[in-house]
């Protein structure tokens, strides 16, 4: 089954889908989730602000309630990571963007490396993904990405 099925399950008046879908950039038709990864810009700007400790505290915990927001949205839609799911993403982006400084440069590289680790899935984010099922696999992948593009940009920066 296409991850760019019928959106009509989903109810952006339900939190669990209002969050799942990204506060609704996940409905966009074309390339959900680069519209998406652009929704988790603002949530790291505020974001940027906290301390370390703090800011990976809730990026575990946004990971953590990711699991389950995210099964249940591809439950309810009845397709496993439809491509309108895209809280996996917000959290591989501030995974992206941990320790950096914030500036225009960092958020736009941040941006493309981890879209591209997204897209492409290099070896392991393509394992995980064809063999972690459910709302575990659905934020995986995206996780090991953001881990990825992460280390791409502290050799850069």
């Amino acid at each position: 089954m296409s991850k760019r099925q019928s959106t009509e399950n989903f109810k952006l008046s339900d939190p669990i889908h209002f969050l799942a879908l990204g506060f609704g950039s996940g409905l966009s038709p074309k390339a959900p989730g680069t519209f998406g990864t652009l929704a988790a810009i603002p949530v790291f700007l505020l974001m940027s602000g906290l301390s370390l400790e703090v800011y990976g505290a809730v990026v575990a915990i946004m990971s953590l309630f990711g699991i389950y927001i995210c099964g249940k949205a591809a439950t309810d839609a009845g397709v496993h990571d439809h491509g309108a799911i895209v809280w996996d993403e917000i959290v591989g982006y501030l995974i992206t963007m941990l320790m950096l400084p914030v500036t225009w440069q960092t958020v736009v590289v941040g941006f493309i490396l981890f879209r591209i680790f997204d897209i492409f899935k290099p070896w392991p984010i393509s394992f995980i993904d064809k063999h972690c099922h459910g709302g575990f696999g659905i934020m995986l992948d995206d996780i090991i990405a953001g881990f990825m593009a992460l280390g791409c940009m502290h050799l850069i920066f």
